[in-house]
């Protein structure tokens, strides 16, 4: 049966009055909404502790001393003692060029000088008698004197024709062979002191101050299985202006087989080093635009700090401004809690 359109849309009206009475609030909440409880988060209690700054920045082996082996005077090589790759001592000849002209030279002085100096001798007698003048017998003294001076002038030249090891070390490959003729621009070979090493390296600028002679490091050579020990030895004098970087020489025990001059280095520095930093998760810190932000809990409320950061590791940054000793950073929920809520902590950690 058809019903008529007034009596059809008294019905319509009687269905969506019944409908907004089906949607009305059964619980009598403000606005529509249930009233919600204290948001649980997560808290870190703030300590004070020890804390330093970990840096890794590449360095260099590098022998403690290290020379070219060259000759002062040119010559030819009448005997070699060269065995690369061996240790040899300080003064250990190495290379002898040829010296028969010299030594005969040398002769040749030492006679003129024992007859001079018999000669002076008797103008000394002749003198006491006034046998002849002064002047004569100063003469003969001061040619004495120069015999004796060209006698040392050529042991010189002897002494530059042996070329000899400047201190203990270990020998490179070498240049020459016996009967070469060479000259002070000719590298012989290389000799390195290899007991001892140097390693060289370079840190920011904003450490400069802390890096001082006998400051430990540790560094692992490339490719290696343990973290070796060195001590700074040496600074430059002021920072590079064109790296912002200082250069820095540490000493180290070269006795371990692993340890090679040339070989790449990584180098850990503990630098920055506090005893009484503060520190919070590094999850607790909020960025913003301006400036950083911790929420510190204030009874059962959340307290939006401004706060600056310093020394950060993997884990935990440190606070220079904005929090203290005993105070309980929000670490959970930071996304979710607003001025006005309220707040429940249901764990809390410290260091």
């Amino acid at each position: 049966m058809r019903l008529p359109f007034p009596i059809f849309s008294v019905f319509i009206l009687a269905v969506a009055v019944t409908a907004c009475d089906s949607e009305k609030p059964s619980n009598g909440g403000r606005g529509g909404q249930r009233a919600r409880g204290p948001l649980p988060v997560d808290a870190f209690v703030v300590k004070q502790t020890s804390i330093s700054e970990t840096v890794q920045v590449p360095g260099t082996l590098l022998p403690f001393e290290e020379t070219d082996i060259r000759a002062e005077v040119s010559g030819r090589v009448v005997s070699l003692n060269i065995r690369e790759g061996a240790v040899v001592e300080k003064g250990t000849l190495l290379v002898k060029l040829f010296d028969g002209d010299l030594k005969a030279q040398l002769r040749k002085l030492k006679v003129q000088l024992q007859i001079m100096e018999k000669t002076a001798e008797r103008n000394r007698e002749l003198l006491e008698i006034n046998g002849i003048s002064e002047q004569e017998y100063d003469l003969s003294a001061l040619e004495v004197e120069n015999l004796r001076a060209d006698i040392e002038t050529t042991e010189i030249a002897i002494s530059k024709t042996e070329i000899r090891a400047p201190y203990r070390g270990v020998l490179g490959l070498r240049n020459i062979s016996v009967g070469s003729y060479i000259s002070p621009s000719d590298l012989i070979t290389t000799i390195r002191q290899v007991d001892r090493l140097k390693l060289e390296f370079a840190v920011p600028e904003k450490y400069a101050r802390e890096i001082r002679k006998g400051y430990p490091v540790s560094f692992r050579v490339d490719g290696g299985l343990s973290d070796h020990a060195a001590a700074v030895m040496a600074t430059e004098s002021s920072v590079n202006q064109d790296t912002r970087t200082l250069l820095v020489r540490a000493e180290v025990d070269g006795s371990n087989a692993e340890l090679v001059p040339g070989l790449f280095a990584k180098v850990t520095l503990q630098l920055g080093k506090k005893d009484q930093a503060l520190l919070v998760p590094t999850e607790a810190v909020i960025p913003t635009i301006r400036n950083k932000q911790v929420v510190v809990l204030r009874g059962k409320n959340p307290a939006f700090t401004v706060v600056e950061t310093g020394i950060r590791d993997s884990a935990y940054v440190e606070i220079v401004h904005g929090v203290n000793p005993g105070d309980t950073v929000i670490t959970t929920g930071l996304m979710a809690i607003r001025p006005e809520t309220q707040l429940t902590v249901t764990n809390v950690t410290s260091l």
